[in-house]
């Protein structure tokens, strides 16, 4: 059975392995569903550039990710800490390393395996369709894992 915490958790961190792309998105809609409900954060296990590809596929759907700063793990920790009830791992690296983590944190680690979209060849259509397939997925994982939790602004 889950714990309490993992299953309505009041502080949710997404990572991925540059914090650019899967993670971002997945805190900025997970934000804008619970805007007062859940503290929201992401981290990659290395620190990348904000992809554009991604800000433009999030202003698609009305949410704006241009200010995020890319932190890693290690950055998030010495800024405010690693307070989380949940880590959701969206890629293999940063699913080790939250593994890792838990070592010292009393955090449940959830694995979201989930394509990076950076790799797709073709010209722009063709890329920000690979970018719209991650988001719509995490869409749905994310409706699917916290609308149980609690009411969310859908």
């Amino acid at each position: 059975m889950e714990a309490p915490r993992a299953r309505h958790p009041q502080a949710v961190l997404f990572a991925c392995g540059h914090n650019a792309v899967r993670s971002p998105m997945a805190e900025s809609l997970l934000q804008e569903m619970f805007p007062q409900g859940v503290y929201v954060r992401s981290a990659g296990v290395k620190k990348g550039e904000l992809d554009p590809f991604a800000v433009a596929v999030m202003a698609e759907f009305g949410q704006d990710i241009s200010g995020h700063k890319p932190q890693t793990f290690e950055e998030l920790e010495d800024w405010e800490g690693l307070n989380f009830d949940l880590i959701i791992t969206l890629s293999p690296e940063a699913h080790h390393k939250a593994l890792d983590l838990t070592r010292t944190l009393a955090a449940a680690v959830e694995y979201w395996p989930t394509p990076d979209p950076t790799g797709t060849s073709g010209n722009r259509e063709q890329k920000l369709a690979a970018y719209r397939e991650v988001c719509d997925g995490l869409l749905l994982r994310i409706r699917r894992r916290f609308t149980k939790a609690g009411v969310a602004n859908l």
